[in-house]
């Protein structure tokens, strides 16, 4: 006899001042009903960006199809090589100066999710609605947030910050429409409770003031979670136990980040609570966005991993130059190895968090198979500019029978990525005949 109780699937364990969305778990299921979500598992579609382009000679492999040995850049993804759809030739022609001139670094951010030429412009700011709102817009309304916008460097939204045209291109990947850019969550702290809602109503200093305690939201849903873990047989109260110590790490960490602000030297200055380190910021940053994925808070993601045209250096490579000048390498090797190892280093974080993805059950498939996930950059070779053949790979996604992933795929020249986005649009159930410049669906089955 099944005598279990079916949980709904937006469950959530609730106390005063606090929410705390549930993964997804067996008792989810209807019984009887195997291991399908009814409506089938959430589809997810990401969007991971890089600056500054590539070094497409350790990018690109010699060959067409399986995916081989893999070029250095790539090298990280090795492991995850049969999750990856590694794409050539397409394209972003509106990134292109067309009759604007010097400007590629606001033009090609700008343009990489919207597909069109931005107002080159400080001040008149007009780009379009990029492909992860016109999905937020559809399926937002089955999830708590519509979609996530998270970066890791600079959220100026004004100014000069190439060739006249504004910070709005550069240091935004999501447009909610032409004249509202969708500005990324930085700190990880204010991430965390976005997704969460602890503390939103109170000023900074009552905030801090919170902090002080030091009491982790958890503590707030105690009473409920110790009701429904009675409720709950035993892989479910692994599953709930593995999902509430992954929030309380990343409390843990977020708060060691804190801490670390007293050993910055003075001079540099950094937002409160953002480590000092990259790799570490980009794991405390994707550590959030498994939660809320896991928890179906949101399936739509925007990621700018640094903003277009960024001199940030990599001490922690030995790289002191800026990672912007250096792409303008002139063809000096020197140089160019070192736009390669800090390309190798993004690459490696992405792939620690995939791996984690691909380790976390969701019915029958794992997170990974259920989210699309595009890594690239708008810029193909940084030194020239170039908009056309950009690097680009889809990781994931292999739940929809329409990706066979573990390939090199080479397109016709000048394909738009835009035909990539209307594909992934129809993955995610949002029916759409075009979008900006697209030709056609893209291939990748």
């Amino acid at each position: 006899m099944i005598t279990r109780k079916r949980l709904a699937r937006r469950a959530f364990l609730r106390g005063v001042g606090a929410t705390v969305a549930l993964p997804f778990l067996d008792a989810m299921v209807p019984a009887l009903a195997g291991s399908r979500i009814p409506g089938g598992t959430p589809r997810r579609m990401a969007f991971v960006y890089v600056p500054n382009g590539i070094d497409m000679r350790n990018w690109t492999p010699s060959y067409e199809g399986s995916l081989g040995d893999l070029p250095s850049i790539l090298k990280p993804m090795e492991p995850l090589k049969n999750n990856v759809l590694l794409l050539s030739n397409l394209t972003q022609n509106n990134g292109r100066a067309l009759l604007d001139g010097p400007g590629d670094h606001g033009r090609c951010c700008g343009a990489y999710l919207t597909g069109v030429h931005v107002n080159k412009s400080e001040y008149d700011i007009k780009a379009g609605i990029s492909c992860d709102q016109v999905v937020a817009n559809e399926i937002g309304n089955k999830t708590r947030f519509p979609s996530l916008e998270v970066g890791l460097e600079d959220s100026r939204q004004a100014g000069n910050c190439d060739s006249g045209y504004s910070c709005a291109y550069t240091n935004n990947l999501a447009w909610r429409s032409e004249t509202q850019p969708l500005p990324p969550i930085l700190n990880p702290r204010d991430l965390f409770e976005r997704l969460f809602g602890r503390n939103a109503d109170l000023s900074p200093s009552e905030r801090r003031q919170q902090s002080r305690l030091q009491r982790s939201i958890l503590d707030f849903v105690s009473e409920d979670t110790r009701r429904l873990q009675g409720k709950l047989g035993p892989t479910d109260n692994r599953k709930l136990d593995e999902y509430l110590s992954s929030i309380r790490q990343i409390e843990r960490q977020i708060m060691i980040a804190e801490s670390d602000d007293a050993q910055i030297e003075p001079g540099f200055e950094k937002p409160h609570g953002i480590p000092a380190d990259f790799a570490e910021h980009f794991k405390l940053m994707t550590d959030i966005i498994t939660v809320a994925f896991q928890a179906d808070l949101s399936r739509v993601l925007t990621f700018l991993v640094t903003r277009e045209g960024t001199s940030r250096p990599y001490r922690e490579l030995g790289i002191s130059d800026g990672h912007h000048p250096l792409t303008h390498h002139r063809n000096q090797i020197e140089m160019m190895d070192k736009v390669s190892a800090i390309n190798t280093y993004h690459v490696a974080q992405f792939a620690k968090w995939v791996t984690r993805l691909q380790s976390i059950q969701e019915g029958d498939a794992t997170i990974l198979d259920n989210s699309m996930i595009v890594y690239g950059a708008g810029l193909s070779d940084g030194n020239a500019h170039t908009h056309h053949d950009l690097p680009t790979i889809l990781v994931g996604g292999t739940a929809d029978r329409n990706i066979r992933s573990g390939r090199r795929v080479v397109y016709r020249r000048e394909t738009p990525i835009t035909n990539l986005y209307l594909s992934m649009m129809a993955s995610m159930g949002v029916g759409q005949e075009h979008f900006a410049d697209s030709s056609g669906h893209l291939d990748m089955g």
